[in-house]
């Protein structure tokens, strides 16, 4: 996907008492219509991004501009963004559609145009027929897709979204997130999306920017973020994970061997260039782990463990196995696997080395 770049943070930086920095120097090209997450937990820096780029807040330092403009001293309304929040901030007192054509009404666009225009964006959000109704008279669901309508009216520049799916239950959360991916591709507009959710960040973006800290840890298409996490906080926040805990005994270019506490030697990428002895952790995704039955031990990259529950997820099984010296992994296993273990028995997980990625 070949985009131009729309907004670039340089230098940001964000602080409320002086001392600490809540967002650190943050360096970020987002491309013209392109579905970006800015994914995190609480406290990472991410909201105050979005919120700096809305005008509702300002850098303590550096700048930030779109199509190439400084936008830091443009107040909000002057920016054509449309927002979209977890509380859908809508008018009780007036009905679906005024409050839709409420930035058209501001923007004082005629009456004609208003209605046509209003129609249009409820109709995008399937609610066309429900512009009389009041936003008490809806669900949380029909609710958000009024004030997506109302952030999307006025054919904004970009798209910012905080949360605007948190409130929701899971089974509709699923479905708008498949929604909002479609609506994307229809209209070509530049979304921002903040969420802490991992899973709804994987399902919807093009990128993923992870915050920790006040700083991105690693931005990436989503298939490159979930294969390839650039260290440990990336690796455990962003899907799940393995881990085993260990010393590097032997370093070969970009993969290392590492020695656990029982004495297994294992083998993987050495992201981080780990040096000989360094404490490091070996990561790898559950499902990438080999389930061997007792009598067919691999011929290298393998632990010993017993399984002690088999869980059914609806789609896999997953495994807790207990290892000699380390935490309880978990693995992964299909439906249709040949050799399922039963909770007690004794197996072989192998750790493909492609797939094993060694952390500092």
């Amino acid at each position: 996907m070949s985009f131009k770049e729309l907004v670039k943070f340089a230098g940001v930086q964000k602080t409320y008492d002086g001392k600490t920095l809540v967002v650190r120097d943050l360096n970020l090209d987002i491309q013209a219509g392109e579905f970006l997450s800015l994914l995190g937990p609480s406290g990472s820096g991410k909201t105050t991004t979005l919120m700096m780029l809305a005008g509702f807040e300002s850098p303590t330092a550096g700048e930030i501009f779109l199509d190439g403009k400084p936008i830091t001293k443009t107040p909000p309304h002057k920016r054509n963004f449309g927002m979209v929040f977890q509380n859908y901030a809508l008018f009780p007192h007036m009905t679906v559609a005024d409050n839709v054509a409420y930035p058209l009404t501001v923007r004082k666009v005629n009456s004609v145009d208003r209605a046509k225009r209003t129609q249009r964006a409820l109709d995008m959000v399937q609610m066309g027929g429900m512009g009389e109704r009041f936003p008490g008279q809806l669900s949380g669901g029909q609710q958000q897709r009024v004030a997506l309508a109302r952030a999307l009216v006025f054919d904004p520049q970009l798209v910012l979204m905080d949360e605007p799916l948190g409130a929701l239950d899971k089974q509709l959360r699923e479905h708008m997130q498949i929604e909002l991916k479609a609506l994307h591709r229809q209209l070509g507009l530049t979304f921002i999306y903040v969420t802490h959710d991992q899973s709804e960040a994987l399902t919807m973006s093009d990128r993923v920017a992870v915050f920790s800290d006040g700083a991105i840890q690693q931005i990436e298409g989503v298939s490159q973020l979930y294969e390839t996490p650039a260290n440990r906080f990336v690796a455990g926040f962003v899907g799940d994970n393995t881990v085993f805990n260990g010393k590097v005994s032997h370093i070969s270019n970009d993969q290392c061997s590492v020695q656990l506490a029982c004495g297994t030697v294992l083998s993987g990428l050495n992201v981080n260039a780990a040096k000989q002895a360094n404490q490091v952790q070996a990561c790898i995704r559950p499902e990438r782990i080999v389930v061997h039955l007792a009598d067919t031990k691999p011929a290298h990259n393998n632990l010993a463990a017993k399984v002690t529950d088999v869980i059914y997820f609806g789609d896999h099984l997953r495994l807790r196995c207990t290892l000699p010296d380390q935490e309880d992994a978990t693995v992964k296993i299909p439906l249709s696997s040949n050799a399922i273990p039963q909770a007690g028995q004794s197996v072989w997980l192998h750790l493909p080395p492609e797939h094993l990625r060694i952390y500092l």
